[in-house]
């Protein structure tokens, strides 16, 4: 399993390599349109290779992905973590149930069958 698991991620880091490679050239990457930057008065823009562009665009999409799955399960999380409160408080009140001594607990027929040997 390990001997396939190092081939994926070596050919996951080849076609990384290959993807930057063949795309080394630069690009001028603007945060708004240049008829807008005039009207404002600046154009906040950067000169990067193109791979590194890529690179960034497919990072930020897992990220955004990542983050939106993660708020939409939140309701999932919370019903979960309410039912495991749930069934501590149930298992505590079963184990006071059955150490209970006394009349109470000889005289109860659900409880006698519970600890009734097998």
């Amino acid at each position: 399993m390990k001997t396939i698991r190092y081939t994926f991620w070596a050919i996951v880091g080849l076609c990384l390599i290959l993807i930057g490679l063949s795309n080394r050239e630069m690009v001028t990457v603007r945060a708004m349109p240049e008829a807008m930057g005039e009207l404002m008065g600046m154009s906040p823009d950067i000169q990067l290779p193109l791979f590194v562009v890529i690179f960034l665009g497919v990072g930020a999409g897992l990220m955004i992905g990542f983050l939106w799955e993660w708020v939409r399960e939140h309701r999932i999380r919370a019903e979960a973590r309410g039912k495991a409160r749930e069934v501590e408080s149930l298992k505590r009140e079963v184990a006071q149930l059955r150490g209970g001594t006394g009349e109470s607990a000889a005289a109860d027929d659900v409880l006698a069958l519970l600890n009734r040997p097998k």
